[in-house]
């Protein structure tokens, strides 16, 4: 079975005078890759989620997206008691005979006075934090799971694609090299001149051994059958190898293409290419 880098995860609970709410998307990449945005309270813990969803999640361009609301309404910022008394005793010192009202309404302007209002993430509330992360980040395997489900059946659809071209391939190619043969021979005659009939036998060989495809046609099923194999793993991680093998696959069909010499083969592998680069869109979003 295979799972898609594709995925959506989400989680959330109320907790003490908060309600946090923990979005995960995950789209492909060649590795884990994630954009996380999270408040500022919460930047400290950054490495420690970040190293959760690596391990977690394996591959993949991640977005996190971190919320906490207030249910009640608190203060966001607090005042800093001890420079608001220095800077009204300076203000007094220049004016004293201003109304007090405006010294502090002066006063409250200035630098350091106004502070936002620190929060401190304590055991509970991290351990009930980390407890969200794994449940949306459990949702988002489960829908990799539900997509890879589709990825599989396609795959496996573009497989027999080749598979049945190969076969195709087989059949025509029995009688390719008599044709070829046959060609040369009637090609030579039209010529009308005399030839060494043991030196054209020679080189005829060798130009035959050139076009034969039998090498190619195994090593091409037995990649088919390895990529068959490599589905039906438990290893949740294959995309990469997939993408290896679908190379190699890629090698051995064009290298048929090129020395076939024949039209009706040449379909089969245009068919078969077509096939093939579906294949690669698909391995592309395999974990």
């Amino acid at each position: 079975m295979i799972l898609s880098m594709t995925g959506y995860g989400k989680a959330g609970q109320n907790f003490q005078n908060k309600n946090i709410q923990i979005e995960l998307r995950a789209l492909n990449s060649k590795n884990f890759d994630l954009k996380a945005r999270i408040p500022v309270a919460y930047r400290e813990k950054e490495m420690d989620i970040r190293k959760f969803l690596s391990n977690k999640l394996k591959r993949g361009k991640v977005d996190l997206n971190l919320i906490v609301e207030d249910v009640i309404d608190q203060p966001k910022n607090q005042i800093n008691t001890p420079i608001l008394t220095a800077y009204l005793q300076q203000l007094k010192s220049i004016q004293p005979t201003a109304d007090d009202t405006q010294l502090l309404v002066a006063a409250l302007r200035l630098p350091d006075v106004l502070q936002a209002a620190q929060e401190d993430i304590d055991e509970a509330e991290w351990q009930m934090l980390m407890a969200l992360l794994a449940e949306a980040a459990d949702q988002l395997t489960h829908y990799r799971r539900d997509e890879g489900i589709a990825l599989e059946t396609d795959l496996r659809k573009q497989l027999y694609a080749i598979e049945t071209g190969l076969s195709n391939i087989s059949q025509l190619d029995g009688n390719r090299l008599i044709r070829i043969k046959s060609r040369l021979k009637e090609a030579l005659d039209q010529l009308k001149i005399e030839v060494d009939a043991n030196r054209f036998e020679q080189e005829l060989i060798y130009y035959l051994e050139k076009l034969d495809i039998n090498e190619e046609k195994v090593r091409l099923a037995n990649h088919l059958a390895y990529f068959k194999e490599e589905l039906e793993t438990n290893n949740d991680l294959k995309g990469k190898k997939l993408g290896f093998i679908t190379q190699e696959i890629g090698r051995e069909i064009n290298t048929i293409g090129s020395k076939a010499n024949d039209s009706d083969i040449q379909r089969e592998v245009v068919k078969m290419k077509d096939a093939l680069e579906k294949i690669k869109e698909q391995v592309l979003n395999v974990l």
